[in-house]
């Protein structure tokens, strides 16, 4: 690969984090950084790209990257492995945009963005999903009319760069015997899903057929009866546009608390604000939930790691949603759990329960330096 940078964009549903590693493996990073307010609007993405490639500009801006690595969050069915950018490549995620659209238009506004400002630039493709390909068939189907799973109806997983780092992170800290074992993962942030994993695999996933599906969120529903769904279009009159609006930004911490979608800011009102304390009650209650689901599919629990900024940063949130989980051997460690991990679990503890702190901008710079070795031109 020639003399350069590797620069990671990694588009979320609210903002855009970057980052600049050197090309020798494993990759360092040199800066990075994130924008707030992108969302999934194509313009607001082209704006924080500009920004981006300005904070570059010590480094030698855009002229001194080898290769752009960016996070794909949908591959769909197809697009199971990171890969280098092609015409054929950006022809499948346009036609994966319907299923994704509060992601994808950025992600590929961003991608037709690079190749404008600099068209022999390499690019790779590092999706979310991919890392849930090891997901059973019977994980993966959708009980809805057999023929729809020709359309691409079925579950695929998300957060799967988050849990790539994680896996690898706790085969370091704790062997590949724990990491080999029954393990839950909680990505908990403004996005949230929890995953079951055995052999570092993944088995089963809280996230579906799309990001807004599992448990609540900042601003997104995750799962809803679709009764309820059915019940607001003919009763309300609601497009479909206006349905994805409600489920997708009015809906999760924010549509339960109508103030914030920020669990920090729950947290500092709940004591005044029973919607801020019913939200952040609905959230944990799903998560705790969803730990024992999962747990299940897997035969038990010897490990459960917390991850993401709530997971990470929030320790009343992590307290609460490991309480009542005693009959899977979860005890926390009170004084562990507020100084933040590694290990928040009691002595005690049957099972153990980590603080692992992600780094998805590191996995898609490992990615794109090995795409490109492996197809050098």
């Amino acid at each position: 690969m020639q003399d350069g940078f590797v620069l990671t964009l990694n588009a979320g549903s609210s903002s855009l984090k970057f980052a600049l590693f050197g090309r020798v493996a494993p990759p360092r990073r040199v800066v990075s950084g994130s924008i707030e307010g992108v969302g999934a609007h194509g313009r607001r993405a082209l704006s924080a790209l500009d920004d981006v490639i300005s904070r570059l500009e010590p480094h030698g801006g855009l002229a001194g990257v080898a290769a752009v690595g960016h996070r794909i969050v949908h591959g769909g069915a197809r697009l199971d492995r990171s890969c280098r950018v092609t015409l054929d490549v950006l022809a499948e995620l346009r036609r994966l945009s319907p299923i994704d659209p509060n992601h994808l238009p950025a992600e590929l506004a961003l991608v037709d963005a690079i190749r404008a400002r600099a068209p022999n630039l390499r690019q790779v493709a590092c999706f979310d999903t991919a890392f849930h390909r090891t997901l059973p068939r019977v994980a993966r189907l959708v009980p809805i009319a057999r023929r729809y799973e020709g359309l691409g109806v079925q579950r695929y997983g998300f957060h799967g760069l988050s849990y790539t780092y994680l896996v690898e992170e706790l085969a370091r800290v704790a062997g590949d015997a724990a990491m080999r074992g029954r393990v839950v993962m909680a990505h908990l942030g403004s996005g949230a899903s929890l995953a079951a994993l055995r052999e570092g695999r993944a088995v089963e996933t809280t996230m579906g057929f799309s990001p807004t599906s599992g448990i609540p969120m900042g601003t997104r529903s995750g799962d809803v009866d679709p009764g309820v769904l059915l019940f607001l279009l003919r009763s309300q009159g609601l497009t479909v546009d206006a349905l994805d609006e409600l489920l997708n930004r009015e809906s999760g911490l924010r549509g339960l608390s109508e103030t914030s979608s920020d669990v920090r800011e729950l947290l500092a009102r709940e004591a005044t604000d029973a919607r801020a304390a019913e939200a952040l009650a609905v959230f944990c209650h799903r998560a705790r939930q969803a730990v024992g689901a999962l747990a299940a599919t897997i035969g038990g629990l010897d490990t459960l790691v917390f991850s993401g900024g709530i997971g990470e940063n929030s320790a009343p949130m992590r307290a609460r949603i490991a309480a009542g989980l005693e009959h899977l051997g979860v005890r926390l460690d009170g004084a562990r759990n507020d100084a933040g991990g590694p290990v928040i679990s009691a002595d005690a503890s049957a099972s153990t329960v980590r603080v692992l702190r992600t780094d998805e901008e590191s996995v898609i710079a490992r990615e794109t330096l090995r795409v490109l070795e492996e197809s050098p031109t």
